[in-house]
């Protein structure tokens, strides 16, 4: 397996809508293993394959790993069902934006579906960082980054992180 190059903002195509994969073919299951390898050397807890340049609706996430046993996943096709009414504000950093933590309110528990690499439907309900950490990644696959989420005098402070860092 390979580590994957990761994009870093602009580049067009973290803004795009990413496409249904249309089947589990031994190409999605070489890129989610990629993608985990990747994700774990970042050292990230999500990736979303448009963060890889693969612009399909699969994201890998591990929310245990840096702190207790690792329980990767891999979400393809995911659909957030519900979403919960409390919401919480929280630190957050992007792989494909490095230097800044930008504040992103999100919907503390949600209801997930998704196909597993077995191909299998999965239901879960999500709660505390692991709903934070699907949110985040489902976003990517609809051609969002956490900047976008941002009013406009936080976007600039964050530009700003993330030029000094790219520079």
């Amino acid at each position: 397996m390979a580590i994957l190059p990761i994009l870093r903002w602009p580049d067009a195509r973290l803004s795009t809508r990413a496409s249904a994969v249309e089947g589990i073919t031994p190409g999605i299951h070489r890129l989610a293993q990629e993608m985990l390898e990747t994700m774990y050397a970042a050292p990230g807890r999500g990736l979303a394959a448009p963060q890889v340049g693969v612009l399909q609706r699969l994201f890998v996430m591990d929310v245990t790993w840096k702190t207790g046993t690792p329980d990767p996943m891999v979400c393809i096709n995911p659909e957030i069902l519900w979403r919960s009414a409390v919401v919480a504000t929280g630190d957050e950093g992007c792989l494909s934006i490095p230097g800044p933590i930008t504040r992103i309110a999100r919907a503390q528990a949600i209801q997930m579906a998704w196909t597993g690499l077995d191909g299998l439907r999965v239901e879960r309900r999500l709660s505390g960082f692991a709903a934070i950490c699907a949110q985040h990644e489902y976003d990517h696959l609809d051609g969002i980054v956490t900047l976008d989420r941002l009013a406009p005098a936080e976007r600039a402070q964050a530009l700003s992180q993330f030029d000094a860092v790219a520079a």
